[in-house]
């Protein structure tokens, strides 16, 4: 099986299933009776607040009541859908968005610092493999939930997720009250008991996940370009577990093989993506692992990262206003095809890894807004036409996770916390660079990058 078939793969796991929906509907033609009144406009900075404002609430009002943590999937016509069920890396987004939460005054330190007390407090006393947690814990108890057949342990990629953010927590904090100073304490020693090197199986690279039932059975090799690079570099910034240069360099890198001279609409691709397409992968690809990694001054050996994030995401934006599917409301006003809910070909919800390679008439919104930092005004430019329509795209914690004009504007109202979490983290990315600057300037992990060879 390709590579990119199993990563896919790993996608259908996270399927939320069907549901019961409508069947195939004309589409939506702008000027019809359907069509939104106008609404009046907001300035680009008062959309920006509006957006992160409204996305805090999935990780603060919705979050798991009894750990803090983010839970898998918020569905406000059924709130009580897995309620249960803690995401680890969804997590990791939600401890950045709750520093910006206390920058913005969504909430005060104090509230913050309780929170996330009670949150590591949880993460200290969960299941943890060979220091690793799993893809899913049980929010109340603090155990492993299987995410598929042989996935009921270790989780390295969500592991590094959620050390991503406990990192930017660690510096946040680390100059603070005594309080303040022992939580800060606390999430540095808990990334730290990660057992990095344990995941290589003793080769040139690292594999995502382990079971004490199963071993390395899944035998997944993280291998680049995709959404898992943040996890080689702290694998290498780590102190007592770290890995060596030739595991990134064979690992993540393929010996060079990563590196690609195409090039679509006129933008190098500057990466060979996972699953070989010349027009990219899913964006979610150029998000997760530069939630606190800054791309902007990034490079090695085989690329300049942020001419690889920008131009990822130009080429999505493109292909999606040639439109070769020809697929209604797609243009310059809404783009942006990447991992999210998805409308099934009977009408029935879904799960995707849309990009495209996987075009299904379905625009994520997380997609361009998540990619403000590479496209400012094209972001924004989506930012403004969803909120024309935010009679059906904006619900109680910022839009909605998927829609599609084409089958007469239908929308899934649901949401999903990898898909919220990017969103407010990049945009404050976007106005301060808060989170890049806090993860950049952790001794450790410019001891990572430095092992690696990287220019930052």
């Amino acid at each position: 099986m390709k590579r990119f078939a199993v990563i896919l793969l790993c996608l259908a796991m996270f399927s939320c299933g069907k549901d019961s929906g409508p069947g195939y509907q004309e589409p939506y033609i702008p000027g019809s009776d359907d069509e939104p009144e106008t609404i009046v406009p907001l300035s680009d900075e008062e959309m920006m607040d509006l957006v992160q404002k409204e996305t805090f609430k999935y990780f603060w009002d919705f979050a798991h009541p009894a750990s803090g943590g983010a839970k898998e999937r918020y569905h406000p016509d059924e709130p009580s859908l897995n309620q249960e069920v803690v995401t680890t890396g969804g997590t990791g987004f939600g401890l950045m968005a709750i520093l910006v939460g206390i920058e913005r005054g969504y909430v005060t330190r104090a509230e913050a610092v309780s929170r996330l007390n009670t949150l590591l407090t949880f993460l200290e006393n969960a299941n943890r493999f060979h220091g690793a947690w799993s893809h899913w814990i049980n929010g109340d108890t603090g155990t492993v939930m299987p995410f598929g057949a042989n996935d009921d342990g270790g989780d390295l990629v969500e592991t590094a997720f959620l050390v991503q953010g406990l990192i930017c927590v660690k510096e946040y904090f680390k100059n603070g009250s005594d309080t303040e100073k022992a939580l800060a304490e606390k999430a540095d020693t808990l990334w730290k008991g990660v057992e990095w090197n344990w995941y290589t199986q003793n080769q040139n690279a690292l594999y995502w996940h382990w079971s004490p039932n199963h071993g390395f059975d899944i035998n997944l090799k993280l291998t680049g370009y995709n959404e898992v690079m943040i996890t080689y570099i702290l694998a290498a910034a780590s102190p007592e577990y770290s890995i060596e240069k030739e595991v990134y360099e064979e690992g993540w890198a393929s010996n060079g093989g990563i590196m690609s001279s195409a090039s679509q609409y006129g933008f190098p691709l500057v990466l060979r993506h996972a699953g070989g397409s010349n027009l990219g992968g899913p964006l979610f690809f150029s998000h997760y692992s530069f939630l606190g990694l800054n791309p902007k001054t990034l490079s090695d050996q085989y690329g300049n990262y942020w001419n690889a994030a920008v131009n990822h995401t130009k080429i999505n934006r493109q292909y999606c206003i040639v439109n070769p599917k020809n697929y209604t409301g797609y243009g310059e006003d809404l783009w942006g095809l990447t991992a999210s809910y998805s409308r099934n070909a009977d009408g029935s919800r879904g799960y995707s890894a849309h990009s495209p390679s996987n075009d299904k008439g379905v625009i994520s919104p997380t997609a361009a807004i998540s990619s403000i930092p590479y496209t400012p005004s094209e972001s924004l430019k989506v930012m403004h036409y969803l909120y024309q329509h935010k009679d059906k795209t904006l619900g109680p914690a910022g839009f909605y996770d998927a829609l599609s004009p084409h089958y007469n504007f239908w929308v899934t109202k649901t949401y999903l916390a990898i898909d919220q979490g990017p969103q407010i983290v990049m945009i404050e990315n976007h106005r301060t660079g808060l989170l890049w600057n806090l993860f950049m300037q952790n001794e450790d992990v410019k001891k990572g990058l430095d092992k690696l060879g990287f220019n930052y």
